[in-house]
């Protein structure tokens, strides 16, 4: 492993930003529509990268790119962000947050038996711990809470299925960006997933006729700024560090660190709705820390 940590680090940075952005993004798919919400934070997403990219590499766009890198990472695109994330975003609408971090929970899992098959990531008996613990506390957490204001309770079998296509998605997504990838540039990899996925949502809106519903989203103005916050803290800096995660740590590990999302909602719900935090919640908090720092050692 690698002993500076970066890929354990990033991740840990990942699923920061990326309780952010999905509290931003559930917010503004009930003023208007998932669908909407999915298209324009691509386009904010790649405005962004774009200046990012511009500030740290000298040029806005990921020219150097080899094609193999274009193919595999516009595959990822179209299948994390377009596939995965169309499913996930209507997920969060129809269970909420809470119930839709649970079944994303399944993607480390399946994400280390990909990464074994194809890249052979043989993790050591510690990291299979540190994965099983760090799952554990996340499902404690999520399943002892109980039904609130803001994250409610809420289950149908569409949504359930929802969930799981984005958590397939997220899987596939991180696999297909590790295989284009290698050591190429992670916030650059990060803008040709955008653009492959910019290039799938209009063929879907176009064959869709969906266009009246991002006019929708764009006359409001409050849904606007929110899927804009979101697509700084999710397309692109959640997803740059993703990949910075992956490029420099086992799939698997990475995964299992990005989804300690529901036990990061803890103190971020206690500080700004004041809700009460439960024991169970503290145990499964405290199981989750010791098994991520399993995987740092």
């Amino acid at each position: 492993m690698n002993p500076t940590h970066i890929g354990e680090f990033s991740a840990l940075l990942t699923a920061f930003f990326w309780v952010i952005s999905g509290m931003l993004f559930e917010r503004a798919s009930k003023r208007t529509t998932s669908l909407a919400v999915s298209f324009l934070r691509m386009i904010f997403g790649l405005v962004l990268i774009s200046v990012l990219l511009w500030i740290s590499r000298g040029n806005p766009f990921a020219t150097d790119a080899s094609p193999s890198a274009w193919l595999w990472l516009s595959l990822s695109g179209v299948v994390g962000f377009v596939i995965g994330d169309v499913f996930l975003f209507e997920a969060y609408v129809r269970i909420g947050t809470r119930i839709t971090l649970l079944l994303m929970s399944l993607s480390p899992v399946l994400t280390g038996v990909l990464s074994y098959f194809i890249f052979g990531e043989v993790l050591e008996p510690l990291a299979v711990v540190g994965i099983a613990l760090t799952l554990a506390g996340i499902a404690v957490v999520i399943m002892t809470r109980g039904e609130k204001r803001n994250l409610k309770l809420r289950v149908n079998s569409y949504g359930v299925f929802c969930g799981l296509i984005g958590a397939v998605g997220q899987s596939v997504g991180l696999i297909l960006s590790k295989q284009g990838m290698g050591d190429y540039d992670a916030f650059a990899a990060t803008q040709v997933r955008i653009i492959a996925s910019l290039a799938g949502f209009s063929l879907f809106f176009l064959i869709g006729n969906h266009w009246q519903k991002l006019r929708v989203l764009l006359s409001d103005g409050q849904s606007t700024r929110m899927t804009a916050a979101g697509a700084l803290f999710g397309p692109v800096l959640g997803v740059g560090f993703s990949l910075l995660a992956i490029q420099n740590a086992p799939a698997a590990i990475a995964a299992a660190i990005m989804s300690i999302m529901p036990v990061l909602i803890i103190p971020v719900n206690w500080l700004a709705f004041r809700e009460k935090i439960k024991w169970f919640e503290v145990l499964g908090a405290l199981v989750t820390v010791v098994g991520v720092i399993l995987l740092y050692l």
